[in-house]
């Protein structure tokens, strides 16, 4: 088995970047749950812990915390932000609340460099988020660097080998971050840095072959990177275990249901049956307009829909989802994370509680980019792996407001356009995300001689690579303007057309 550092997850949103600046330095991650028991953090033998952050306070009542048999482990530890203020708290040190929180960038001036620091300059910009510090040591910890508003903001035990930071080298805004994990993992924890994709689809198909067994798995398929990867990965480890079935809802993009039909078809041997419920889910959507209630009644249907297939199929035990990271951690707490909601979704939150299949998600660790290496090691082609995301709820979200077929087909028909345009201008693989939204709104205009009074459309592209921040695109103005005029021009219905110029935070990438 390949050399494993554990991230136990103390409910920070960065958790699972922290396992993918991990596997970056290509060195295996594993997250488990803050009280995972160390009986079962030894059987996985890992030469490396990290404590996450979190946004509670290891002051409060309840606040999340391991069994202290974890310090007797006898391997290297990196606690980050709450993980330096836990360590220090358990092992004898003291926290107390800042009368000046650190949110943002900071100012790090290193006084002893040890291994995390090797090789970097002694200032550099860090990032953090904390409201707690760390006022003692606990005995045999030294300080190693400090910011503008905490003393200990990294801290050493090189007898025990036990590291903590009070920023969060992780995230992108920290300068050095990479270098001062990389550090950990090589020089801490004797890391040889050999882990690859390949690894993780052997040993991703031994995990789905255990959990399944000789039962069936029903998975369905968009056409998407996620479903598709997915089919593709639990297809290799079962073969014909799995049926495949692509539903059409009502609200998918122009002429997608023929698009997987022949995906399915050339690239992903096995069975796959269509369902059409799309006068189901437009049904049961007439005249809903506010989001979360469109996606619980797109999750719930969705699911029904499946029910049906399975009575069809037989003994099906499973229902397999491309669900990813970003996924999980935007939508319920998981594992013990206590993350703050932000939406549902109809392959997470929007699941019914007493659902009749078991979950089958072998991407559930993944970002969209590890997703996409891990194709390409299934031998899927680039057209499918560079696709963009596309919401489990579809068109559904994309019509702001009340969703009826002529609101759809004016949507279909630009959205059409805008992707033909990006494509044939060379910006479609340069961009994260790229769509069009229908707005509730009508506006005025003049088309020839006549009066015109129709509806408004929203240009929304995006570049990010991971989905949890992401900024708007600067398309060229020729780009834009060659848009604007063919959906005008050739969707009956359009007569005028935005670009969205907003970034996430504070705004998210789909506007339902």
């Amino acid at each position: 088995m390949a050399q494993a550092i554990v991230v136990l997850d103390f409910g920070s949103q960065y958790t699972q970047v922290i396992a993918r600046r991990i596997r970056e330095a290509k060195v295996y991650s594993k997250v488990l749950p803050y009280d995972t028991p160390v009986s079962e953090i030894r059987k996985i033998d890992p030469v490396g812990l990290v404590l996450s952050g979190g946004p509670a306070s290891v002051l409060a009542k309840g606040a999340p915390k391991p069994s202290k048999q974890l310090f007797n482990l006898g391997i290297p530890m990196l606690g980050i932000c709450y993980g330096l203020q836990l360590m220090g708290k358990m092992l004898g040190g003291e926290v107390k609340s800042s009368q000046r929180r650190e949110y943002g960038r900071g100012k790090l001036s290193i006084n002893r460099k040890g291994p995390l620091f090797k090789g970097l300059t002694k200032n550099f910009t860090v990032w953090n988020s904390h409201g707690d510090c760390l006022t003692k040591l606990p005995s045999g910890f030294r300080e190693l660097a400090r910011t503008e508003n905490s003393s200990f903001a990294a801290i050493e035990d090189p007898k025990r080998k036990f590291y903590g930071l009070q920023f969060h080298p992780e995230v992108e805004h920290s300068e050095h971050g990479t270098e001062i994990i990389r550090n950990f993992l090589v020089g801490v924890c004797g890391c040889k840095g050999d882990w690859s994709m390949e690894d993780f689809t052997e040993s991703s198909i031994r995990n789905i072959r255990s959990q399944v067994g000789d039962r069936r798995v029903i998975l369905g398929l968009s056409g998407g990177v996620d479903s598709s990867v997915a089919a593709a990965l639990i297809h290799r480890a079962i073969g014909n275990q799995l049926t495949c079935i692509f539903v059409d809802n009502g609200l998918l993009r122009l002429n997608e249901r023929e698009q997987v039909k022949q995906l399915f078809k050339n690239h992903i041997p096995g069975k796959l049956k269509v369902a059409c419920a799309g006068a189901l889910f437009l049904n049961r959507l007439k005249g809903v307009t506010n989001p979360e209630t469109k996606r619980k009644i797109i999750g719930k249907t969705f699911i029904q829909v499946f029910d049906d297939e399975v009575k069809k199929l037989g003994d099906i035990h499973f229902l397999a989802q491309g669900t990813l990271y970003p996924d999980v951690i935007e939508s319920v707490p998981i594992g013990g994370n206590p993350a703050a909601l932000i939406k549902s979704h109809h392959n997470v939150g929007g699941l019914p509680k007493k659902m009749k299949l078991e979950l089958l998600e072998p991407l559930r660790e993944l970002f969209k980019d590890e997703v996409r290496a891990l194709g390409r090691t299934l031998g899927l082609p680039e057209a499918v792996l560079m696709r963009h995301p596309f919401p489990g709820p579809g068109l559904g979200v994309r019509v702001v407001g009340a969703i009826h077929q002529q609101r759809l087909r004016v949507l279909r028909e630009a959205d059409a356009i805008f992707i033909d345009e990006l494509i044939s201008h060379g910006w479609y693989h340069k961009l994260w995300q790229a769509f069009c939204v229908f707005l509730p709104v009508r506006s005025v205009g003049v088309m020839g001689d006549e009066r015109t009074y129709e509806n408004v459309i929203s240009l929304r592209a995006v570049t990010s690579s991971d989905a949890m921040t992401a900024d708007w695109a600067q398309l060229p103005d020729k780009l834009l303007r060659k848009v604007s005029n063919r959906i005008i021009n050739e969707v009956k219905g359009a007569n005028r057309v935005v670009y969205d110029i907003s970034s996430k935070p504070p705004s998210t990438i789909e506007w339902e």
